[in-house]
């Protein structure tokens, strides 16, 4: 319960935590999120860190010269790249043994449909797309290289996302993280740019359990 606080804390004052570990660390403080970043959308595990807020704060550090904004869209965005193919590898090939059992609390039916629909809805721009939609954004390539989408139709989607992703969040904190309104309200900003990526997957929900409950048991 002591490492859910903590992390709860952590996410809340993201801007705060991130200044601190700039401070301690330097230059290993990019290597570090360059890791973060990968991870979350490498594996298929670890959907719960958090990119978009994370990237938000950064975009916000970069603007007061606390961190360099060259290297931040350079390697982040790499980052990002390297995770999404690694994750289409991945899934092309242990996908289906991962999901083979349909139980667990990540690999399981309900997770495997909801990744699956939203990649057959919009076929390889779910690739982009999902970039910009927490858990979307883990699965979908997992379940691209499950389905057999290769490399060369995948990396081009893969770039294209991953670099938007980072330029556009990064971007906002930038512009926006350091206005007096906004810095003084950083907690209730994460909790809304939190609340913003979980509306797709909100709204997914909601149609599929209408859908539900058309259908009937």
């Amino acid at each position: 319960m002591e490492y859910i606080t903590i992390a709860l804390d952590f996410i809340r004052h993201i801007d705060v935590y991130l200044a601190k570990i700039v401070e301690m660390y330097g230059i290993w403080v990019y290597a570090l999120i360059t890791l973060i970043i990968f991870c979350e959308v490498g594996l298929v595990v670890a959907p719960f860190l958090p990119g978009d807020s994370m990237l938000f704060a950064i975009g916000a550090l970069c603007a007061t010269g606390t961190m360099d904004i060259s290297i931040v869209l350079t390697a982040f965005p790499i980052a990002a790249i390297c995770g999404d193919n690694f994750n289409r590898f991945l899934g092309s090939k242990i996908g289906h043994r991962a999901f083979a059992k349909g139980t667990g609390k990540i690999f399981n039916k309900n997770n495997y449909n909801k990744a699956h629909g939203f990649f057959e809805k919009y076929g390889p721009k779910a690739v982009t797309i999902c970039r910009f939609m927490p858990f979307f954004r883990t699965f979908v390539p997992f379940v691209a290289g499950m389905s057999g989408m290769n490399f060369r139709s995948f990396f081009p989607w893969s770039v294209l996302g991953g670099s938007c992703w980072v330029l556009v969040c990064v971007s906002a904190g930038y512009f926006l993280g350091n206005i007096p309104f906004i810095k003084a309200h950083f907690e209730l900003v994460i909790v809304f740019i939190v609340c913003i990526s979980a509306i797709p997957a909100f709204v997914e929900w909601i149609k599929q359990a209408c859908k539900k409950n058309l259908t009937g048991p």
